[in-house]
C-alpha cells in the first residue's frame, strides 16, 4: 500500500541550481492568454463579447462621439473658419483656472487661441459636463452649448450666429 503522508521536498545533494532554491523545481510559465484549468467543473471561460459583435462603448467614448458630432454639424456651416482648429476632450480642467474663470465655478470648456506653431484649440471637459446633466440627452445639449459658445468666442461672433437654434447654456 502506498504511503499517503505529506512529505517535505528533499533538495538534491551538492550545489543547488536556481530552480531548486525553494526546494521545489520551478514549473514552466505558460504563455500569456493560455487557459490552464477548468475551475469547479463549469467549463473554460469564454470571451465576454463574441468577436463578431461590437463591444459596448464606454461613457468617455460616447462623450467623444457627442463632441465629434457637434463639431461636424458646425463644420457644415463654418468649414472655412474652423480649418486648422483642434477640438479635444479632457476629463477635468486643470487646477489653475484662467483669471476670468474664478467666479464662474468649474469650466465645462475652454478656448485656447493660436500661439506660434500651435493651432486654435477648443477643449470640452467631460466630468463637469456629466456632473451637471441628468441624462444622455441633457449631456448632448450641454456639449452642444459648450462647443457653440467656444466657437463663437473664437470667431468673435454671437452663439446665435454660429448655431441659429442655440439656447443659452445650462
Amino acid at each position: 500500500m502506498p504511503d499517503r503522508r505529506r512529505r517535505t521536498p528533499q533538495a538534491p545533494e551538492g550545489d543547488l541550481p536556481a530552480a531548486y532554491s525553494s526546494g521545489w523545481p520551478s514549473l514552466p510559465v505558460p504563455p500569456a492568454g493560455v487557459r490552464r484549468r477548468d475551475r469547479r467543473g463549469r467549463g473554460l471561460r469564454g470571451p465576454l463579447i463574441p468577436p463578431h459583435l461590437p463591444a459596448a462603448r464606454t461613457r468617455a467614448e460616447r462623450f467623444d462621439e457627442l463632441v465629434l458630432a457637434t463639431v461636424e454639424r458646425l463644420e457644415r456651416s463654418w468649414a472655412k473658419q474652423l480649418v486648422g482648429t483642434e477640438f479635444a476632450v479632457e476629463d477635468v480642467p486643470p487646477s489653475d483656472p484662467a483669471p476670468w474663470e474664478h467666479s464662474r465655478g468649474v469650466p465645462m470648456g475652454r478656448y485656447f487661441p493660436a500661439d506660434g506653431p500651435l493651432a486654435h484649440r477648443i477643449v470640452v471637459y467631460r466630468r463637469p459636463v456629466e456632473e451637471r446633466a441628468v441624462d444622455r440627452e441633457e449631456i448632448a445639449e450641454i456639449v452642444r452649448t459648450v462647443v457653440v459658445e467656444q466657437v463663437a468666442h473664437m470667431l468673435g461672433r454671437s452663439p446665435e450666429e454660429i448655431d441659429p437654434g442655440f439656447v443659452e447654456g445650462p
